[in-house]
């Protein structure tokens, strides 16, 4: 029997690619900024924008051509796949901010009991008998409980997250009640109440509405101040939804990115590179992830919104496989 023959799609520069090469390449200029961050302020290396000065160093040079490199690579991966649809580069974009929300929302879930046992342990003075006094002591101290305690329990958060397919947004939903219950129970029944018990509602609660809002945006659950939009034409929706995507959503995720973590002491930088803590005595110490959590609310809202940019870009194309939004019941 003969073979049939391959049918190859060629790649070419269509404007689909052009808007595929732009979302790529913002999600790998985010990569390198974000491995740039880390490595400035991490490992103390010069930093991109010392290349520009007037004796520029040779790893700083090396970090300012790591944007455009990051370009090149988004370029290629387009080029190799030049037949795959923008609702399928969509699709796996939103995925990827699906893995990251999750491992986020399990990070949360684990660090925040970890943390609360810990916490009340060491208030009602029983770690010393468990763990020793000097582990007490170090477990005391903000930097060694966020990078022996925490930093494994982030670890272990991804690598759990790889294997489950749930977000988790309706559980700690219910979690936070149960915290905020068991706190009401605890106070007016038995009179007891200490900082710690506040400081988990107030960690769960952050990360809830931070974290929740990609996943709002996939699923059109923003709140629009309508007056024309819902009068408009699919393609007019559609441009309207790209423009504002790309004049207001990247903008504004860029804007967190760069005024929280532009220098050493911004506001997202300073507590999680010190293991910012709060001053209420025996409270929890999660104050840096707290900090860090508008961080993730930016970087998860980039990736969304550039899947959600090709979206509007295929809407507008009139391609197939148009996601439809179920509205609520009443």
């Amino acid at each position: 029997m003969a073979e049939s023959p391959t049918i190859q799609i060629q790649p070419t520069l269509s404007f689909s690619n052009m808007v595929r090469i732009f979302g790529w390449s913002v999600l790998a200029i985010l990569a390198v900024f974000l491995v740039n961050n880390f490595l400035n302020y991490g490992a103390d290396y010069p930093g991109a924008a010392a290349a520009l000065g007037k004796q520029p160093s040779l790893l700083a040079i090396l970090q300012l051509a790591l944007y455009p490199l990051g370009i090149v690579i988004a370029t290629a991966h387009v080029w190799r796949s030049g037949g795959t649809s923008l609702r399928s580069d969509g699709a796996r974009i939103s995925n990827i901010n699906t893995f990251l929300i999750r491992a986020a929302f399990w990070t949360v879930l684990i660090v925040g009991v970890a943390d609360l046992v810990v916490s009340f342990m060491r208030v009602e003075d029983l770690l010393e008998g468990v763990v020793g006094e000097q582990l007490t002591k170090d477990l005391g101290r903000s930097q060694f409980r966020g990078l022996y305690l925490h930093v494994p329990l982030i670890a272990f958060s991804i690598v759990l997250a790889a294997f489950t397919r749930t977000l988790g947004f309706h559980w700690l939903a219910l979690l936070i009640v149960a915290a905020e219950l068991g706190i009401v129970i605890m106070r007016f029944v038995f009179s007891y109440e200490q900082a710690f018990m506040s400081d988990l509602v107030r960690f769960w609660y952050g990360a809830l509405f931070l974290f929740a809002s990609a996943y709002t945006l996939l699923e059109e659950g923003h709140v629009r101040v309508d007056v024309f939009y819902a009068s408009f034409t699919t393609k007019t929706k559609s441009v309207v939804n790209a423009v504002c995507t790309i004049s207001m959503g990247l903008t504004f995720c860029w804007t967190i990115l760069i005024v929280g973590m532009g220098q050493k002491t911004s506001i997202i930088n300073s507590p999680v590179l010190n293991f910012e803590t709060t001053q209420a005595g025996f409270g929890m110490y999660v104050k840096y992830m707290m900090a860090g959590f508008l961080g993730i609310f930016a970087i998860s809202m980039m990736i969304q919104f550039v899947s959600y940019l090709m979206e509007a870009v295929a809407d507008y194309r009139g391609e197939p496989g148009s996601r439809v939004i179920a509205e609520p019941t009443m």
